[in-house]
């Protein structure tokens, strides 16, 4: 990698004088995104003796990874023997609502082991048994034990894990920079353009290869368990803009329970584990509802349906006076409380000196996991422009309309190392590298455009706008009144978003950074909102009030661009040698099963 920090950019010295020159540095691959699968294809990358940056706007270890609770999933049949990867795929398809793509459920599910035993090499500290084998526990719709965990905190031990092999191979991260633009000519990309949130110094950086693994879009509803600068859209509009697509925007899952208080950690999650000790959901009444929406299972049920049952409470007007319903576990021994749910009663006191052991806690549904992202090729996650990647959160495919419990972490292991190898391959085969300055110039007039302008519109202000419109159009239930409604509203948006100016202060840039938060949110909720509107169905996470019934014809993806509006993509059918499985009868019990 080189860094020439003298090197001056032309016209950023005639647009601001007073401006420290651009930071110009390049690599064979950049990654955007710190997290669990950007470093997981860091990893890749420099084992294979290849060039690799990888960069964030926050903190790798306070990655949105760290959140990840349950667990990881593999059919290693450590527990259960006879569990296998095509049970695992048939699972998968079928909570996805047969809305993932077939090839990446196979790739992801085929390869779960090998991602185990990665973790296991780099000294990840699983949970296992008395004998030295891995524990492996049941999630919820999986019909065997097959999610290895490290107590309630599996996603931070990963990216500990994580962190450390990528400190071994001597990986460069930079993670105060945050990307507003990739760089693309003819068709290709060759790298990427932003800025250093402490310095505010633009920052060039050429690539042979980009993998973006910035995350998905969900801090654009009002509730979301998302903290406030992360899953804002960004890779959207990268992607957007440097001409790939985006699908299944619409599928967004929602968490049931999600804290309404205090106002700085709205949508903080309030763990299953708490319904799964025993906890139980009454509205303002007092009434036990979940035995009208799911009678068997009551609280253990599905994450969607919970949520939907909690959505409807409060819609109905049986919720509480500040829009929640009441998560109760103070009938349970203080002791079962304190020994198996010692992280929320931590985070109770800790955000609302609340005592769980004797007060009910307010939640709401709060927006949790996009399934949509960046479309992909299945082999490679190839976005369809040359050299341009994406990975994680920030892709689509694997979780259709409701992701499976466990399978986020091993989809950025199993695709953080294939995607690795193919930008490996790629970048150097290439031999001849097209750039064009004017979309350095682009990318440069945007960021000048916010620090230079005498707009009075405020870029937090607009986001909090954009996550009401996105609440309450475009819930946990939707129809398209509502749904055209917000769309209008975010069209407003984007006009007042052109009078935006940031305020950097002494404190640094996140004023700026707030601003392209706000542009990936706007286009984000856009995308979202124009394939709601053409999924007219109700199937898995997406509710429609208006179409209440699942439609066969819509057995595909909504794909969107910002040139062309929805298209509408059918899947390819199931195979054969996974058929049987995934139309078998399912085990809803909850008898035994941690829910999702």
């Amino acid at each position: 990698m080189s860094d020439d920090a003298t090197t001056p950019d032309d016209q950023a010295q005639s647009a601001n004088p007073t401006a420290p020159p651009t930071r110009l540095l390049s690599t064979s691959v950049l990654v955007i995104g710190t997290g669990g699968a950007g470093l997981r294809a860091s990893i890749e990358l420099a084992e294979r003796g290849v060039e690799v940056l990888a960069v964030g706007k926050r903190r790798t270890h306070d990655a949105h990874t760290t959140l990840a609770a349950g667990g990881i999933n593999a059919a290693l049949g450590t527990m259960d023997p006879e569990d296998s990867w095509r049970q695992h795929a048939a699972d998968t398809l079928r909570e996805s609502y047969f809305l993932a793509d077939p090839e990446i459920v196979e790739t992801v599910t085929r390869s779960a082991a090998r991602g185990i035993e990665d973790l296991e090499r780099w000294g990840m500290p699983f949970a296992r048994e008395a004998d030295g084998r891995l524990s492996q526990r049941f999630f919820g719709a999986h019909t065997y034990r097959r999610t290895c965990y490290a107590g309630d905190y599996t996603g931070l031990e990963i990216q500990r894990t994580l962190m450390r092999r990528a400190r071994e191979l001597d990986v460069p991260i930079i993670d105060t920079v945050y990307i507003t633009r990739l760089l693309v000519a003819h068709g290709a990309v060759f790298g990427a353009y932003g800025f250093d949130i402490v310095t505010g110094q633009e920052v060039q950086i050429d690539a042979d290869a980009v993998i973006l693994a910035a995350g998905g879009h969900t801090r654009i509803w009002r509730y979301t368990s998302s903290r406030r600068d992360e899953n804002t859209g960004d890779s959207f509009r990268l992607a957007a803009l440097a001409g790939a697509r985006i699908r299944d925007a619409e599928l967004v899952q929602f968490h049931p329970s999600g804290l309404l208080a205090p106002e700085d950690a709205a949508g903080t999650l309030v763990s299953e584990a708490a319904r799964g000790e025993g906890g139980v959901l009454r509205n303002a009444r007092g009434e036990r509802f979940m035995e009208r929406y799911d009678p068997e299972r009551k609280e253990l049920s599905t994450r969607d349906r919970v949520a939907l049952a909690n959505f409807t409470e409060i819609a109905e007007g049986r919720g509480t006076e500040n829009g929640g319903v009441l998560l109760d576990v103070s009938h349970l021994p203080r002791e079962q409380i304190l020994e198996r749910l010692p992280r929320v009663y931590r985070t109770l006191i800790d955000l609302q000196m609340l005592d769980i052991t004797t007060t009910p806690i307010e939640v709401a549904p709060t927006a949790h996991y996009s399934m949509g992202g960046v479309r992909v090729r299945p082999e490679d996650h190839g976005t369809g422009v040359d050299g341009l990647y994406a990975i994680g959160e920030a892709s689509s495919g694997l979780h259709g309309a409701n992701r499976l419990g466990g399978n986020s972490l091993i989809e950025l292991l199993v695709y953080g190392r294939i995607t690795g190898a193919e930008a490996a391959r790629y970048a150097r085969k290439r031999t001849r590298i097209e750039r064009d300055p004017r979309a350095v110039e682009i990318a440069h007039e945007e960021i000048r455009a916010f620090l230079t302008g005498d707009g009075i519109e405020v870029p937090r202000r607009l986001q909090r706008e954009v996550r009401d419109v996105m609440s309450a159009h475009a819930g946990v239930v939707r129809t398209e009144d509502g749904l055209r409604e917000g769309l209008d509203q975010i069209q407003e948006l984007e006009t007042r978003a052109l009078e935006v100016t940031a305020h950097p202060d002494i404190a640094g840039f996140d004023d700026l950074a707030h601003a392209f938060d706000l542009l990936g949110s706007l286009l984000a909720a856009r995308a979202t909102l124009e394939s709601a509107i053409e999924r007219r169905e109700t199937r898995g996470c997406h509710n429609r009030a208006d179409f209440p019934d699942q439609d066969p014809q819509l057995r595909g993806n909504m794909v969107w661009s910002p040139d062309d509006g929805v298209v509408f993509e059918p899947l390819p059918e199931v195979p054969e040698d996974l058929r049987d499985l995934v139309e078998a009868p399912s085990d809803d019990s909850s008898e035994g099963k941690l829910v999702e």
